[in-house]
């Protein structure tokens, strides 16, 4: 079989991709006194036309306090309201800066959580290629915390990527993985379906 073709991203994303050293390794930096990578790594500005938004009232007073779980969540939040909406350019930056603040506030299972539905939202938004990069960061984290469900999720998330990227064996492979994953972590009955309505997905690849 050839590869899969690669696709052009029908969004022109605004924010990086994940960073290239990975949490493990901030953790161990921390663990032995040595400098954080992240206390150079500066969020840019939020754009003026999210700031204006109702949504922005609450991340902007923690953002300003430097509170670094609520400015997370209240991210998260707005993320979610925006991919909703299909409103995918304003999702994606908030689902960064989510991610960034979950990461400067140590909590590992939320930035893992968050590079998961960043790849959620690109990969609903058409941009499945870009969308593996954010699912396999997860898939690493995840891991190495032991969150079996997020893993599980994660790799859900990367086998519908591959299916549509009509890499069929890679996506039912994910499947399988995903399904032992959520039916070991006592997943809701609709996440364990969806894993298994995917490994047995028919998907014609021309």
């Amino acid at each position: 079989m050839s590869p899969p073709a690669r696709r052009a991203s029908p969004v022109r994303w605004g924010e990086p991709p994940p960073r290239l050293i990975p949490r493990t390794v901030e953790r161990l930096r921390r663990l032995l006194g040595g400098p954080s990578p992240m206390a150079s790594r500066a969020l840019p500005e939020l754009p003026v036309a999210l700031r204006r938004s109702e949504l922005a009232a609450p991340y902007l007073a923690a953002e300003a306090g430097a509170d670094h779980p609520a400015a997370g969540q209240a991210a998260t939040t707005a993320m979610e309201s925006a991919a909703a909406a299909a409103d995918w350019w304003p999702a994606d930056i908030w689902g960064h800066r989510a991610l960034w603040h979950f990461e400067r506030a140590g909590m590992e299972l939320e930035a893992t959580r968050a590079a998961r539905l960043i790849g959620d939202l690109r990969s609903a938004a058409g941009d499945p290629l870009s969308a593996r990069r954010y699912y396999a960061e997860a898939i690493s984290e995840a891991r190495d915390l032991g969150a079996e469900r997020e893993q599980g999720l994660a790799a859900l998330g990367m086998g519908r990527a591959a299916m549509e990227l009509s890499d069929v064996s890679t996506a039912r492979r994910l499947a399988q993985i995903a399904q032992e994953l959520l039916e070991r972590a006592g997943a809701p009955p609709i996440e364990v379906a969806a894993a298994r309505d995917l490994r047995g997905e028919e998907k014609e690849v021309s």
